[in-house]
């Protein structure tokens, strides 16, 4: 080994330092043909490079002339230092050569354990060490009185049978562990248990007032009829669909029945009275049908045209029109409309195939008023004026349509513009037959230009009210 590279109290004199290593001579040996000295250990790895020549003065060396220089060494031994742990703490100093007897007793000494635990630590941590973490310590449990090994009592901790511990359930008792499984299982408030009905898992403490709600707790027909164990969710259709003590109305009981009897008993009921129950069928058929008609009355109301214009559709004209040529007289009727809001009640007719001196011609059109909601409120006869068009259904991008339209202003004196009458309402004869125009266009007229497209025709009605009538 090299020189010694201790920490002096003192700097070391000159010639206690080795010329190879420049440390404090260790072992140190003396060429005796020179007098240079240095460590054994520095001269012979020098030698061993095959330079038999003094280090120093470079003159021939002879292993013969190399001795050892005790009283050197003994200077040496006697130089003061710090020990190598001063860095970590220790404040020992003294003489070299009682550095091995302080490293015994050395607080900061790394030494092995004395259990052969295979850890090496400091002489100050060995205490700790060997009362709580070398594996080969000697550990008595505090619980069941055996002894361990550390690495043995480690794998022991938490599984020690006499351990007092809490319940994992979280219940608040305390108890030793061997104690805790059947605690757990059997005496435990808060252990969890599956519901005998419906299989449904609740913590102990909580399945009785659970039972006041299963859906599969079995119960008691509230009818007495006798039949066993009815899980709770299936009461309400037991009851309805097939207990046999269940009081039941009438099947008639929307026509009026309002016989209440138990089931077994309606066949009975329904035997004995037959007949009134026809009755009853028969007064509830007229009161629907009475119903049907006022509802659709209704909507009829809702879905007319209250704006004092109507535009009238006749889809598939050419069979129409054909079906006009074969029945003399056949006359086609508008939607109902209203000259405004709470107005006149009017309606548009036509004959396709003409009718009077446009009969085979011309299409003619009238119009007449129909009996409304509102007449008592209204001023009679009806006066204002009425226009009539034929539409022409050319794009309006390619040219301007050219509607066909006639004007009049009802006669005041004619009788089809008076306050109408209910009877009147499907009456065809002259005199409900309307105001208007037998040849307000000619079959010829009509094939031009767009005023039939796709097989259709657009008749339109409008009634010029006056602002003041509306407001």
């Amino acid at each position: 080994m090299p020189g010694f590279d201790y920490k002096f109290l003192e700097k070391p004199k000159r010639r206690f330092q080795c010329p190879l290593c420049s440390k404090t001579m260790r072992e140190p040996v003396q060429v005796s043909t020179c007098g240079h000295r240095f460590c054994d250990t520095c001269l012979q790895e020098f030698l061993s490079e095959g330079v038999f020549k003094c280090p120093e003065d470079q003159l021939p060396l002879d292993y013969a002339k190399i001795y050892p220089d005790p009283e050197l060494e003994q200077q040496i031994l006697l130089l003061a230092i710090r020990c190598i742990h001063s860095e970590e703490g220790c404040r020992w100093t003294g003489q070299m050569k009682q550095l091995q007897g302080h490293f015994s007793t050395c607080a900061f000494n790394v030494i092995p354990c004395p259990n052969r635990c295979s850890a090496k630590l400091t002489r100050r941590d060995l205490p700790d060490h060997l009362q709580y973490d070398c594996v080969k310590r000697k550990v008595k449990c505090e619980f069941c009185g055996n002894e361990f090994t550390g690495e043995a009592y480690e794998n022991h901790q938490g599984i020690c049978p006499q351990e007092s511990v809490y319940c994992e359930n979280k219940c608040g008792a305390r108890m030793m562990r061997r104690l805790l499984a059947q605690h757990s299982v059997a005496e435990c408030p808060k252990r969890t248990q599956p519901c005998k009905y419906c299989g449904k898992e609740f913590v102990f403490d909580t399945i009785q007032n659970h039972q006041y709600h299963c859906p599969r707790f079995p119960v008691q027909c509230p009818n007495q009829c006798g039949t066993p164990n009815i899980a709770r969710e299936d009461l309400a259709a037991h009851v309805k669909e097939s207990c046999c003590s269940a009081l039941v109305l009438c099947p008639f009981k929307d026509a009026g029945c309002k016989h209440r009897c138990p089931k077994l008993a309606i066949s009975r009921h329904l035997d004995d009275t037959t007949k009134s129950h026809l009755t009853m069928m028969c007064n509830l058929v007229t009161r629907q049908r009475q119903e049907i008609l006022e509802l659709r009355r209704e909507l009829e109301e809702l879905s007319v045209s209250q704006d004092g214009v109507l535009i009238w559709k006749l889809a598939d004209y050419s069979r129409r029109l054909q079906e006009s040529k074969l029945r003399s007289n056949h006359e086609l009727f508008s939607p109902p409309f209203y000259s405004h809001r709470y107005g006149y009640r009017l309606q548009v007719s036509a004959f396709l195939n003409g009718n009077g001196s446009g009969e085979g011609t011309h299409l003619s059109i009238y119009i007449r008023v129909l009996p409304g909601e509102y007449d008592s409120l209204l001023e009679w006869p009806f006066s204002y004026k009425v226009t009539f068009s034929i539409l022409d259904q050319s794009d309006p991008s390619l040219s301007k349509p050219q509607h066909i339209t006639e004007t009049f202003n009802p006669d005041p004196n004619w009788k089809n513009f008076q306050k109408p009458s209910s009877t009147a309402r499907n009456s065809l004869d002259e005199s409900t037959l309307g105001f208007g125009y037998p040849k307000f266009i000619s079959h010829e007229e009509i094939k031009k230009r767009n005023y039939i497209r796709d097989n259709a025709i657009f008749l339109k009605a409008s009634i010029d009210i006056p602002q003041k009538i509306i407001a």
